[in-house]
């Protein structure tokens, strides 16, 4: 199952890189949460960009993988003098848990970000709702996912 996840996400970084235009932001950093872990967002656009966090679930449940691929758009950016404030939204994916329990859950989260005009730096927080669509329990689990996140662009 990591093998594939490898490759899944090898080749969506594949495709977005040939598909990206010159001038795509690429962002680097951390968020802080739930999911907890490394933060890599492409821009694909003017206001739409693709972010990919590989981490832990959470500390509290004992740490289990995780990874998500969303997509993000943005509908709208406050313009300040020493900041732009970027409200997005998003549709994507995740894959977490041990390799003898994978779980699989479609995730939509809203994005708020204050990105400095006079440094490459963003501090963001997300809010996420996350229904799971393959895991251990039979029916359908919710879940609330959320934290804040810090990234370096390129």
């Amino acid at each position: 199952m990591r093998k594939l996840l490898v490759t899944s996400l090898l080749t969506g970084l594949a495709l977005t890189a040939a598909a990206a235009p010159a001038r795509a932001d690429v962002g680097l950093g951390v968020f802080l949460g739930e999911p907890t872990g490394l933060d890599l967002k492409l821009g694909l656009g003017n206001r739409s960009a693709l972010d990919i966090v590989l981490g832990y679930t959470s500390f509290r449940d004992g740490r289990t993988g995780y990874g998500h691929l969303t997509y993000l758009v943005t509908p709208l950016i406050a313009q300040g003098s020493s900041v732009t404030v970027p409200l997005r939204l998003g549709i994507g994916a995740a894959i977490y848990g041990p390799s003898s329990d994978v779980g699989l859950a479609v995730r939509a989260p809203f994005e708020l970000g204050l990105r400095m005009r006079s440094a490459p730096l963003e501090i963001y927080g997300e809010i996420a709702i996350a229904v799971e669509l393959i895991g251990p329990r039979s029916d359908l689990d919710t879940d609330l996912q959320g934290g804040l996140g810090l990234r370096i662009f390129f």
